[in-house]
This record gives structure tokens, sequence and C-alpha cells, in this order.
């Protein structure tokens, strides 16, 4: 068979027409495409210039084989970056010059920066978190007043809603706290085995790792542990009810959202926070206890017994009360974020952010306080 022919591009070409009443016509005719101007356009750009300099003249592309947009922008340029008056062309060449004919966007006007935008956006900062901690104010109400309402009326106590939430924020969260408490212990430990090595005293390990751990880390550490964990998800969870309109459900059927979503899980966290504590505790005390014997030959029968001496009973009973303290204010915070989510993913991931945040920031902010207040409790 023989080859086919190589299809030929119909050169651009510019014709001017002068009529009876001396109006000049310019007819373009072929093929006004970047492939077939690349060899003319030297040539045909001045004689485009020339053409639309001239007065009272009219455009004619009906000849137009085919165009793209470099063929009309030539052209459009060549016009002044306006439509020609007078031109004439084919229906389906009508959307290229359409879209260059639209208004361009004007520039924006860059305002002077003000002197005053740092007081601007600190006032900004202080009226969010004035905001802020009104909402939470009033949610806090809301559940005395429902905490009141079920005193009165035990039979409206939601069990199962407490319990689930108990499971979901101790039960499950053993293992984590487990592992990262018994890693602290064993860091603790050594580097602390590593200074009183120096003084030859050994001993003291007891004391430094019984007073930090159950005083300071254990009850910060499960706190950040499940602001982390257990508030990201009850944050998310209120997020995803209002994205599905779920709230808006329990509203319309006249169901309090503090009564049935806010409460159990505050009553939930303060319940689950303190038996947390102590688990971290003990794990991080066994991991201590491990390490000291290992760097300093302390057995574990001496730990054991000595830990008693060493650490005043007041300093448990106060690392247990800024377990409940830390499992309301997460529970709080976590719910007062999620109820501000916006029905969408945008929001729901901002929220939840926010609500980490914001939590493990307040529990480290009321530990200073417990330190301030507590200073000369359980420190013989």
């Amino acid at each position: 068979m023989p080859a086919p022919a190589t299809q030929t591009i119909p050169a651009p070409d510019l014709r001017q027409v002068i009529a009876s009443d001396g109006t000049r016509r310019f007819e373009l005719s072929g093929a006004w495409t970047l492939r077939a101007l690349r060899f003319r356009l030297t040539e045909l750009a001045p004689r485009l210039a020339e053409c639309a300099a001239a007065p009272s003249s009219q455009w004619d592309l009906r000849g137009v084989q085919a165009i793209d947009h470099a063929g009309a922008m030539l052209l459009w340029r060549a016009w002044g970056r306006r439509r020609a008056v007078d031109l004439v062309l084919k229906p389906e060449h009508e959307s290229l010059f359409g879209d260059l004919d639209l208004p361009a966007e004007p520039m924006p006007v860059h305002a002077r920066r003000d002197p005053l935008r740092l007081l601007v956006f600190l006032g900004r900062k202080l009226l969010s978190v004035l905001n802020h901690l009104t909402a939470v104010v009033a949610i806090l109400g809301q559940v005395v007043l429902d905490t009141g309402f079920l005193v009165r009326q035990p039979a409206r106590i939601p069990w199962r809603e407490i319990s689930s939430n108990i499971y979901r924020t101790g039960t499950q969260a053993l293992g984590i706290t487990a592992l990262v408490g018994f890693l602290i212990g064993v860091v603790l430990s050594y580097l602390s085995s590593q200074q009183l090595k120096l003084f030859g005293a050994d001993a003291f390990i007891v004391n430094i790792l019984g007073i930090s751990v159950i005083r300071e880390l254990g009850p910060v550490l499960a706190a950040i542990l499940v602001a982390g964990r257990s508030g990201s998800a009850i944050t998310a969870q209120l997020g995803v009810m209002r994205v599905t309109q779920e709230l808006d459900a329990m509203a319309v059927m006249g169901i309090p959202h503090t009564l049935r979503l806010i409460l159990p899980k505050m009553l939930a966290l303060a319940v689950s926070m303190p038996l947390i504590v102590l688990w971290t505790d003990a794990i991080a005390l066994l991991g201590g206890m491990v390490a000291a014997h290992a760097e300093l030959g302390i057995g574990y029968s001496y730990f054991l017994s000595s830990l008693p001496d060493a650490v005043p009973i007041a300093n448990l009973w106060l690392g247990l009360g800024k377990g409940v303290v830390f499992g309301l204010l997460i529970a709080l915070v976590a719910c007062h974020f999620g109820l501000r989510i916006e029905p969408n993913t945008e929001s729901l991931g901002i929220g939840t952010t926010n609500s980490v945040v914001t939590s493990i920031t307040v529990v480290i902010i009321v530990d200073a306080v417990f330190a301030i207040m507590f200073k000369d409790v359980g420190i013989s």
C-alpha cells in the first residue's frame, strides 16, 4: 500500500480589500495556529500592527480554517488588547475571543502596614480566649445543674454511658500508659543513678523515684497520655455527631447534650484517671526499681521496704487528687471543642488539634498551681 500523504497545514495569510466607499476590510485565511505561525510570525506581526492602526477598518476572519489561543492572542495584541469594533468570524471561534474579552482582575493594592497590628492581634487573641472561657463556664454551669437533677432523680443517671466511657478512657488506656510509664521509670532511675554514684548516695534513689513519680510524673504523664488519646477521641466523636447532625436531632427531641454526652464523659474520666495514675505510678516505679537493681545493685526487697518511709502517704493522696481534677478538666475541654466544631471536615481536624493542645496546656498549668499550693505537703 502506498504511504498516506502528509497533511499540509495551510499557511496564514492576511489580505487587504478596499471597498467602494473607502472602507478597508482585512481578510484572514489559512491556519492561525502556533504550528503554522512559527515560520511567518516575524512577517505577520508588523503587518497586523500596521493594519490595526488604519482607521475605519473591518476584520473578516471567516476564511480562517483553524485558530488556537496563540493565533487569537496575536490578533488581540495587534488590536491593542481589545476586540476589534467590526469583527466577523465563525461561531466556533467566538469562544477564543470571548475568553480574551473578559475584564482583567485588578491588581491587589497592598494596604499600609498598621503600626498597631501587634496590639490588634493580641486583642483578637484575648477576645478569643475570653470567648472560650465563657463557653466553658456555661457548659460547667449546665453540668452542675444536671448533676443536681440526677441527685434528685437517681433513676435518670446514664449508667451505661458512664460505664462505656470508663472502659474506653480507662481500661483501653492501660497498655500505652504502662509502656510509657515503665520507660520513664527506667530513664529517670538510670540518669539519677549516674549522679548518685558520684556522691556514694545510692540509697537515695528510692527517695528520688518515689517523690518524683508519685507526686509529679505519674499524674502529669497519665494526664498527657489520656488527653492525647481519650481527649481527642471525645472531641472527634462530638464533632462527627455535629457533622452527621446527630446533635441537632438530640436538640429536636429535647435531650440535653450535657446530660447524655458531657456529664457521663466527665464522671468517667474523674473515676478512671486516679486509677490510671495509680497504674502508671506502679509501672514507673517497677521500671525504676529494675534499672536501680541493674545499675546500683539495689535489691527489690530493699526498694519496696524503703519506699513507704521515703515517700509520705500525703504524696499519694495528692497525686490521686490531681488525677481527679485532670480527668474533669480534660473531659470538659474536649467536650467544649467538640461542641464548637462546624459541620465540615476541616473544622473537625482543627477542633481536635486545638482540643489536645489546650488540654495538655491546662494540665501543665493546673499542675503548677498544685505545686505552689501544696509545696509544704508531703515533703519531710
